[in-house]
């Protein structure tokens, strides 16, 4: 068993209105992410599947052109592939789980959160 503290893990600065904190286990990529209102994570897709679960704020969660907004405690997956973007309409704070784990993350090859 390994135990992860979130207040330990370090909060990475993707612009001035995203950050995010990760874990890698050997299957899967846990990541919270902190939008600034306003922020907009540019369209993108990837082999992973992505289960989105909102603490706090509101997103505009885009997957293949269908947006459906979520509140706090509302939860979306997006299947492998999918084109997806994601707008903050307030400050939010949300929890993403990816099946397999984000090697493209792992490789520093993520600069479509960094735009």
């Amino acid at each position: 068993m390994q135990l992860y503290d979130w207040s330990r893990i370090e909060k990475e600065e993707l612009t001035p209105a995203v950050a995010r904190q990760v874990i890698h286990t050997e299957r899967l990529t846990v990541a919270k992410i902190f939008l600034k209102a306003g922020a907009i994570v540019a369209e993108h897709r990837h082999p992973n599947e992505q289960f989105t679960m909102l603490e706090q704020g509101r997103l505009a969660f885009t997957v293949e052109g269908r947006t459906q907004l979520l509140s706090p405690g509302q939860a979306v997956r997006t299947p492998p592939e999918a084109r997806h973007t994601v707008k903050a309409l307030e400050d939010s704070v949300a929890l993403d789980i990816f099946a397999p784990r984000r090697e493209d993350w792992i490789r520093g090859d993520d600069s479509y959160l960094r735009k």
